[in-house]
């Protein structure tokens, strides 16, 4: 395997464009490579984790026509014909009757058909903050149903997209249903949009029983159901929680390639360089190390109508030909063809691990003095923090370790939502307990310092 890892590596490097055909994604992995998963989102309002649970009064039906999403579908393929994305559907779109959006269903089939797109499933962002699981669990099988019916010839997703969804609810998936990928935790967010869910690896894991940030650590806690992140953000700026506000003299811990905290912020000029900053991370330092990289984006079909089709659909092509041109290798495949790629080439968690780090952007509130390292193992997640420009001592800033009992919420409902489903032990990125306060290493707690010693060696040199 290391030979042809290496191989593929330095193919990629050469730019090399690697194809990828249905076998590969039957039989291949992600090794070598370099991917984007990009979902587009239909819905009728925010936020709609249900039929009738809309948690936001904005009627945005009008605003979703064939010819604003035809418009961002084609600006995705600007010099990117190969490109595959995922159509997200809440079930309100899947079931609205309207014109409208029995035409952008039948588009989606049509890019089903014409370029290998995938049709899923998308309950809005939150249906774990705000429904039971057994009423999440009944309106995926639902949902599903109704996207066979429409696409056809017994088509089945490869994933749902489901913001955030519980173990029982990806359990349920795998066990039910029969999908072993999904959309199923906002990395790193937390107090944005009413809620959120620090905790997790950034990159895919397979989830305990437990809870769904937590990898699982055995056969005992395992579900066979890879988690994926949706959007891919500028680690220093997400060590933040929640946002100041989207100028350039706030902050906002979800900055990094979502169009609405780039593009609706800072424009056509800045928005793309925090773009690219963040995909380096990724494509450039982080291929490297990991050899293989993905960043993943999920934007919202309203946007067109919302800010304007010349914005954002010119960022669209900008974001995908500024992709390809400075990567020309990379792969913008679904998400139910990554998660599939990804069981291919790792099925227990026991190996995975993977290492980034960071020097901020100096847009925002990623300031260019600071970097950041993180390393991300079925055991643990270390977030380490220094001021690169004057050398200070590297401070660690998060330690989540994953061998300790974890325990999601009891269920929630409309009436009685649970907000917070982070998964927080010795100390978190967001520094919002007194636990959380940065130290060096050397001033872990002893069983803690020697438990990640255990598995990062390299790491004695710095305590």
């Amino acid at each position: 395997m290391q030979t042809t890892l290496m191989g593929a590596v330095a193919a990629a490097a050469k730019g090399q464009v690697l194809g990828l055909t249905s076998s590969d994604i039957q039989h291949g992995t992600v090794l070598g490579k370099r991917f984007v998963t990009l979902c587009i989102m239909i819905r009728t309002t925010p936020w709609e984790v249900s039929r009738d649970v809309k948690l936001l009064d904005r009627d945005e039906s009008s605003w979703h026509t064939l010819e604003g999403v035809r418009a961002l579908r084609e600006a995705f393929a600007t010099n990117n014909p190969d490109g595959r994305l995922t159509w997200g559907f809440t079930l309100n779109a899947l079931e609205d009757k309207r014109r409208n959006y029995q035409q952008i269903r039948d588009y989606a089939v049509e890019c089903h058909q014409r370029y290998g797109d995938e049709v899923s499933y998308f309950p809005g962002y939150f249906p774990a903050m705000y429904l039971p699981r057994e009423r999440v669990n009944r309106e995926m099988t639902e949902a599903l149903q109704i996207i066979s019916a429409f696409v056809g010839k017994g088509y089945r997703p490869g994933c749902v997209m489901g913001g955030f969804l519980s173990a029982n609810n990806l359990q349920y998936l795998a066990e039910k249903e029969n999908i072993h990928a999904a959309h199923a935790v906002i990395w790193s967010q937390h107090a944005i949009d009413g809620g959120g869910a620090d905790g997790s690896p950034s990159y895919p894991f397979y989830p305990s029983t437990e809870h769904f940030c937590k990898p699982a650590q055995g056969a005992k806690d395992f579900i066979d159901c890879v988690n994926l992140d949706g959007w891919t953000v500028d680690f220093i700026c997400a060590r933040r929680s929640g946002a100041l506000d989207h100028k350039l003299t706030g902050y906002n811990s979800r900055r990094g390639v979502g169009p609405i905290e780039t593009y609706r912020g800072w424009g056509l000029d800045l928005g793309p360089r925090e773009v690219m900053h963040t995909q380096s991370i990724h494509f450039d330092e982080g291929f490297s190390r990991n050899g293989f990289a993905w960043v993943t984006n999920i934007w919202e079909a309203q946007l067109v109508y919302e800010f304007g089709q010349e914005l954002v659909c010119g960022a669209m092509r900008m974001w995908v030909t500024d992709t390809r041109k400075r990567w020309p290798d990379v792969q913008f495949v679904t998400f139910g063809e990554y998660g599939s790629l990804w069981r291919n080439n790792d099925r227990t968690n026991a190996d995975w691990k993977c290492s980034f780090l960071e020097r901020g952007s100096g847009l925002g509130d990623s300031y260019n003095n600071l970097e950041m390292e993180w390393f991300m193992n079925r055991d643990f997640r270390l977030a380490l923090l220094r001021d690169w420009q004057v050398e200070t001592p590297w401070q660690v800033i998060d330690l989540t370790r994953y061998d300790l009992p974890a325990h999601e919420p009891a269920d929630p409902s409309p009436a009685r939502p649970v907000k917070n489903w982070s998964l927080m032990n010795r100390i978190n990125q967001k520094n919002l307990r007194p636990q959380d306060k940065p130290r060096p290493l050397k001033e872990l707690a002893p069983d803690d310092l020697e438990f990640v010693m255990a598995a990062l060696p390299q790491l004695r040199s710095r305590v």
